[in-house]
């Protein structure tokens, strides 16, 4: 007989139960003012959110890139706490997830950047997940970036920015520059940070580089330019 497929909405039972069961109701409360999230906590520390994942999810199998999309966002639309997000990511990035890290990925990482609409979701996806596959597909990925980062959607805008975070060496630098190009001007505190985050971290492979880019755009925002030298 052939492996059955997997059942997003038990597994996602199980996961609220192994969480709630660690939750801490005053952290919870704490974690949630914190974040200003409208998705209530179970009180669950980062660590122990993934441990926790990692041994409900330890038994899945995906047998098709279809499936291992539909699970994913099925996961993510169905969570009513945030480690439950939280837990998505750690199953994206986990080996069960290895063999559908193609550029058909994306519009999954998409949905999940868009729904989750907040730093906490969206650096993880964008530095965990979009980077890795701008790695491995780097011409794909790339043009893709390239149009996230003209998007109306901030935290698009954002993901574009800051996916090479950590790349060091193997950042693309003309891709680099092209992300943050259309936000340069904007107001928005979101990409004025991640401008300065990405060319900061940069910096520590290439300070040159970023010193003259930073020189070269004199239209960039106070914060991007001083988070950008803050260790040169």
């Amino acid at each position: 007989m052939g492996r059955s497929a997997v059942d997003a909405p038990r597994l996602l039972r199980s996961l609220r139960r192994a969480l709630a069961t660690a939750g801490d109701p005053v952290d919870a409360k704490a974690m949630q003012a914190y974040m200003r999230s409208r998705m209530p906590f179970h009180g669950v520390h980062a660590e122990e959110t993934r441990r926790r994942a990692r041994e409900v999810f330890s038994g899945v199998q995906f047998t098709t890139p279809a499936e291992w999309r539909a699970t994913l966002v099925a996961l993510w639309d169905g969570a009513r706490f945030r480690e439950e997000r939280y837990a998505v990511v750690t199953l994206a990035r986990s080996y069960v997830s290895d063999p559908f890290q193609t550029p058909r990925a994306l519009p999954v990482f998409e949905h999940l950047i868009v729904t989750g609409a907040w730093w906490d979701l969206v650096d993880e996806i964008a530095i965990k997940c979009v980077g890795p596959l701008l790695l491995q597909h780097p011409r794909e990925v790339a043009g893709v970036m390239r149009e996230w980062s003209l998007s109306s959607d901030l935290w698009k805008r954002r993901t574009a920015i800051i996916c090479q975070v950590g790349a060091k060496e193997r950042t693309d630098v003309a891709l680099l520059a092209d992300c943050i190009g259309p936000s340069i001007r904007s107001k928005e505190f979101f990409l004025r940070k991640a401008i300065g985050w990405s060319l900061r971290q940069y910096a520590r492979t290439d300070p040159s580089w970023v010193r003259r880019f930073v020189a070269g755009h004199p239209t960039m925002s106070p914060l991007s330019r001083r988070e950008a030298l803050r260790h040169l």
